[in-house]
């Protein structure tokens, strides 16, 4: 009994829904960004194999590491970077209402986890050796804080109306409450747009802006390195996305049958898949919309609308959990 509990444990980890399937995913969701990005230009966009194709192919390139880099950070960051996000998957509830590890708080450690990223990414064009990347670095530091502040604000509202930290517990009690969602929608609204910030997708591409600093902090990384760093993206808007359809819009719940279990494991995965990619089309909306904005810009849209905002939010959230819940 131990050996079988063992082994679907490492089929969770590994496979599904683990790393596999979010390498898969990930891919799956850039060519889906380009592809739709495309149609909405009126252009034919890339083939359903062109983001795999092309992490082969940067993989399979010289790996090359500036003589001014400082090695051992310059090679660390993609590394690490994707590692937390891979580690923050795991906490997702996706098939069932629990995740793997599952415990009261673990909201707070993903969304701890979802910041190293833009660290190993500051970090990454810091060390590079390249003013263009030290700079990019530098305006990925300054932005940390603009939209940061509005995602975590956002992503805790449920957890205040729901009265936990824990994702399983906000899952069960969307499942049983569904009109949360009207309760908490401008924190929804709000999530979405700080992770199109956090993510550096348009307008808030601002630390790539190749007509300004070329490629921005990764302007020196090519090879394995920048096929990483490129993985650690697509794996970060997949997660990021999935961790909204979590928290505001019950994850893999409604859960429409108990058993046979593998049957409700199938739709509680395809609930979130389809909620994943929803929001997804929302972040691909957005980029393609509008344009790159500044960085005062964006520092002025954090701080004077989304955190007021949020503040409301969570006021609203609070009365309604002071008033007995929905």
């Amino acid at each position: 009994m131990e050996s079988i509990e063992t082994i679907l444990a490492l089929v969770y980890l590994l496979i599904f829904p683990g790393v596999v399937f979010l390498f898969a995913f990930s891919l799956f969701s850039e060519y889906l960004d380009r592809k739709l990005y495309a149609r909405i230009q009126r252009r034919v966009g890339p083939p359903l194999l062109q983001p795999f194709a092309d992490i082969v192919k940067l993989a399979a390139k010289e790996d090359v590491v500036p003589e001014k880099a400082e090695r051992f950070m310059f090679t660390a960051a993609p590394i690490v970077g994707l590692a937390a996000i891979f580690a923050a998957f795991l906490y997702l509830p996706i098939v069932t209402s629990t995740g793997l590890h599952s415990f009261n708080g673990d909201l707070i450690v993903v969304l701890y986890l979802l910041t190293i990223p833009t660290l190993a990414l500051f970090l990454g064009g810091w060390y590079s050796g390249n003013v263009f990347g030290q700079k990019g670095g530098m305006r990925v530091a300054s932005l940390l804080f603009s939209y940061e502040i509005p995602f975590f604000l956002a992503l805790l509202t449920p957890a205040l109306v729901e009265g936990s930290w824990k994702l399983s517990d906000i899952v069960n009690f969307e499942g049983s409450h569904p009109l949360v969602i009207i309760v908490s929608l401008l924190g929804f609204v709000i999530g979405v747009i700080a992770l199109q910030g956090k993510l550096e997708r348009l307008p808030f591409d601002i630390p790539e802006a190749e007509t300004e600093i070329v490629a921005g902090p990764l302007v020196e990384y090519s090879g394995r390195r920048l096929a990483l760093f490129r993985l650690a993206r697509d794996a970060e808007m997949v997660v990021g996305a999935g961790l909204i359809a979590v928290v505001f819009l019950g994850g893999p719940m409604p859960l429409l049958v108990t058993d046979p279990v593998v049957l409700s494991w199938v739709l509680g995965a395809v609930m979130f898949l389809l909620k994943t990619l929803f929001v997804i089309f929302l972040l691909i909306l957005i980029k393609s919309a509008v344009a790159r904005i500044r960085t005062d810009q964006m520092i002025r849209l954090a701080y004077q609308w989304l955190i007021p905002l949020m503040l409301v939010q969570i006021f609203i959230a609070l009365m309604v959990r002071l008033a007995g819940g929905i």
